[in-house]
């Protein structure tokens, strides 16, 4: 790990245990071995340093996608591949998202920094709705729009099909992070979620 990774890593873990606000530049200098004036040679501020983590936050989903054969952002065309999938195949997957986004060193320390902070600063509540809702019901609302219009799924409200498949994942990855011993039941219920809402909304209604 080169030392820009480090900053990152070390930076995401003071966010996570202080919160951002009472984490300085200097902090994070210290627990990488370093003098702050040397940190300000890789990452000219804390909020580039925040940036940057988001930054990593992406690439390694894409990675996480591409490992899963999706695009993960082109709903589009991730459309044409949910479309002809399995139910099998769509509980490992579902299963697979959620796994990463708990278990993601990267993931899991952010959502609980912007936990921490969503009450304090109103920048920061606004990052969290956007990585953990308004991003997700983004592209989740476009993929079942193309697939309602390809003939896959049945519903005359979207946005609300939409809601129902979200809403549920979101509140047991929520479970999760604050009772992690509650994984295998999170893990049953999100595989019965998905099977419900195949039989509500799918090819089979």
């Amino acid at each position: 790990m080169n030392t820009k990774e480090k900053i990152l890593d070390e930076a995401l873990t003071l966010f996570s245990e202080k919160g951002y606000a009472n984490v300085f530049v200097g902090d994070i200098a210290d627990r990488v071995g370093i003098k702050a004036p040397s940190l300000y040679k890789h990452y000219k501020s804390k909020r580039a340093i925040f940036d940057a983590i988001i930054d990593e936050m992406n690439r390694r989903f894409e990675e996480q996608a591409k490992a899963m054969q999706i695009n993960g952002t082109d709903a589009a065309a991730d459309a044409g591949i949910y479309k002809s999938l399995s139910e099998d195949r769509l509980l490992m997957l579902g299963r697979e998202f959620f796994l990463y986004y708990l278990h993601d060193d990267y993931n899991k320390k952010f959502r609980k920094m912007l936990t921490l902070e969503q009450f304090h600063d109103t920048d920061l509540a606004k990052v969290y709705s956007k990585l953990y809702v308004d991003d997700p019901l983004s592209y989740q609302g476009m993929l079942f729009g193309f697939m309602v219009t390809a003939g896959v799924l049945k519903t005359d409200n979207v946005q609300i099909m939409t809601l129902h498949f979200y809403a549920p994942i979101y509140y047991l990855l929520t479970i999760c992070d604050r009772e992690p011993d509650r994984e295998p039941e999170a893990l049953k219920l999100l595989d019965d979620h998905i099977k419900q809402f195949d039989r509500l909304y799918g090819r089979n209604n």
